[in-house]
């Protein structure tokens, strides 16, 4: 007999999903608004807050079981090796693999793992980088293409190239016009859907440039790495959304 705890327990695992993407679409914006609006000092408050709610419904996976170090490690290299990467192409703007290495990591891990990894991607690179009031909404736009690429791949959205492709695409504009948003509040008095497609209009090179490199990656990386990490997964028997 189930006592409320597990009821609970259960409730959390089968709604995380739900959960994840109310952060996404309520708290996040509404939290990197007000931040930016009022107190862009505590940038490192606010990441830190960021990845603690993340890992909330990542944790949900494994209702009352404590996760292995297992669990946490493909994650955690993932996020690495974006963050290296992002820094190995540092010459080249916005020629970067982390959209994709993030893309990756969710379409085998799910949708919460993605937005987890792109979150830490975003905050580990920033160590090269520099921190600073840009760095959450960094983390919550590579964490919000990491959480959509795991929901599309769990629909079998992504499984053909060319949907693939699409979506890789879609995200250097999606990335972009998020910063824009950072850009506008940040460095304009009063940001007017205008002045913003201004903004837009204006980063459109950039945004090219990151849609295309994540195209190139994800053809050159998809495949092998998306069929290592399953083999890790199912190996060791890696809790996924």
């Amino acid at each position: 007999m189930r006592g409320p705890v597990t009821e609970v327990s259960l409730w959390l695992r089968r709604n995380r999903t739900k959960i994840m993407a109310f952060l996404l679409i309520a708290v996040f914006p509404a939290a990197l608004v007000l931040f930016t609006r009022y107190d862009n000092r505590h940038y490192a408050l606010i990441s830190l807050l960021m990845v603690l709610l993340a890992m909330g419904p990542f944790l949900m996976l494994y209702e009352r079981k404590r996760p292995q170090p297992r669990e946490w490690i493909p994650l955690a290299v993932m996020a690495a090796i974006a963050a290296v990467g992002r820094a190995a192409f540092a010459a080249v703007p916005n020629f970067k693999p982390v959209s994709a290495i993030v893309i990756i990591t969710a379409m085998v891990f799910g949708p919460e793992a993605g937005f987890l990894t792109g979150a830490v991607a975003a905050l580990a690179s920033n160590l090269f980088f520099g921190q600073g009031p840009w760095t959450p909404w960094q983390m919550f736009s590579w964490g919000l293409i990491g959480f959509l690429a795991g929901v599309l791949a769990k629909k079998g959205w992504l499984q053909k190239k060319w949907q693939l492709f699409l979506y890789a695409a879609a995200t250097g504009f999606l990335y972009g016009w998020i910063m824009n948003i950072w850009a506008g509040m940040g460095f304009l008095y009063d940001l007017t859907w205008q002045t913003y497609l201004l903004l837009c209009v204006s980063s459109f090179p950039f945004d090219l440039i990151h849609s295309a490199s994540t195209v190139i990656f994800l053809w050159l990386l998809a495949d092998s790495w998306g069929a290592k990490l399953r083999r890790v997964k199912y190996k060791f028997g890696i809790l996924t959304g």
